[in-house]
């Protein structure tokens, strides 16, 4: 514990050097596995070029360990699940970082790959900065095993979450730009959980990291299919061995989305945005999940070979020319307000940029906004599929989770 406390005085330290840019390091030793250094989103694919591109290929050999199985996925891609004797298990995420997962009561293997990263049942004082995760660990009655959160109750749309935090269970730790480094010691984490806006604040993750404090990184958004996402349920439940309420709750799911195939195809087009602060119009990459939530709900997706050319993002940044090039006569608009503030009248989008004004579907009345609580719900994504199937038909309003139609 003095170690931790030593290494938070050199990370707040660090805090109030990096404002002038003359940061500089303090001597510590290194979390088990844990790489020091600071890897942004390239570097983080670049420190895993030793990895097989397919991690269905290859089963990791750990030398101590004898390998069992590999987890069973169906949609997801981003990540394995490799199953050892003794109840160790190798979490690897596809493009990143590989983690041991060892039983309570055990120790790592002698001479374990210094890049593979050490999670120690249990897990029970995990800071969650990836809000999109909770309703999984909800899913699975895991939120026990959560003791901080990089959301204040009144962001949670999860009423469970919500309940936890107000009951004290669960303690608001900072966002993940700005963690309570101190609360993160006294609380004794033992897992950073967050999404992959860590990756914009690498400083961040390296000094979390420089406290002994392993960090996983959710990267479900770059699955291709919204099965795929809600199926990093599988990863979590791994770090705290509920595979069995996992799989019962992930094929459930997965029945509901069977049931929604039979939707016809409507041919009507649909384009899926937010506008940034700078005017930057933001949508997704057409291998992304919104795009296939789309075409399963009877539509078709504006953007046909759209990709991040510049990371594995699934959102692309457009100038408004190109966005209005390509979107403009669109069937439907969808404005993404997970991210930006809801939009509630025509003339609220108009006034970001006035080509809106020249839309098909501004001129037609078919603008739609999702609802914020759309992002952390993670555990009923058949819910947007119906509502977009509803508003491609011209279905009932009343009937929808996270749809509403924006008008004048």
């Amino acid at each position: 514990m003095k170690q931790k406390r030593y290494r938070a005085l050199c990370v707040l330290l660090s805090t109030l050097l990096l404002a002038s840019g003359t940061l500089t390091g303090c001597g510590s030793g290194q979390a088990s596995g844990v790489s020091k250094e600071t890897q942004t989103e390239d570097s983080a694919k670049k420190s895993s070029s030793n990895k097989s591109t397919s991690n269905k290929e290859k089963v990791p050999e750990i030398e101590g360990l004898e390998y069992q199985k590999t987890m069973n996925l169906t949609y997801a891609t981003e990540f394995n699940v490799f199953y050892y004797k003794g109840g160790y298990k190798l979490l690897d995420v596809k493009d990143d970082r590989q983690y041991l997962i060892v039983p309570e009561g055990k120790k790592a293997p002698k001479g374990l790959d210094g890049d593979i990263i050490v999670l120690k049942q249990p897990l029970d004082h995990i800071y969650l900065a990836a809000t999109s995760a909770m309703a999984l660990f909800d899913s699975i009655d895991g939120l026990d095993h959560i003791r901080m959160s990089g959301a204040q109750a009144s962001d949670w749309y999860i009423e469970h979450a919500k309940e936890a935090m107000e009951a004290g269970d669960i303690l608001f730790a900072g966002k993940y730009s700005e963690p309570d480094y101190e609360m993160l010691i006294k609380e004794d984490c033992d897992l950073a959980i967050e999404s992959t806006m860590i990756l914009h604040t690498p400083k961040v993750q390296e000094m979390i990291e420089d406290l002994d404090i392993p960090v996983f990184i959710d990267r479900s958004s770059y699955e291709g299919h919204p099965l795929g996402r809600t199926e990093w349920i599988k990863a979590y439940a791994a770090m705290l061995n509920k595979e069995d309420a996992a799989d019962t709750f992930f094929e459930e799911q997965a029945e509901i989305i069977e049931e929604l195939k039979d939707f016809k195809n409507t041919g009507k087009t649909v384009a899926y945005f937010f506008v940034s602060t700078d005017g930057t119009v933001v949508v997704r990459s057409s291998k992304d999940y919104i795009p296939k939530m789309i075409e399963i709900a009877g539509g078709k997706y504006i953007f046909k070979d759209l990709k991040n050319t510049e990371s594995k993002s699934s959102s692309v940044n457009l100038s408004m020319e190109e966005f209005y090039s390509k979107a403009k006569d669109a069937d439907y608009l969808i404005y993404n307000a997970t991210i930006d503030n809801p939009i509630q009248s025509v003339q609220e989008l108009t006034a970001k940029n006035e080509l809106f004004a020249d839309f098909k579907a501004v001129k037609n009345g078919n603008v739609w906004c999702t609802g914020k609580s759309l992002y952390q719900a993670t555990d009923i994504v058949g819910n947007l599929i119906t509502d977009i199937h509803l508003m491609l038909t011209d279905g009932d309003p009343s009937e929808m989770t996270f749809l509403y139609q924006v008008t004048e």
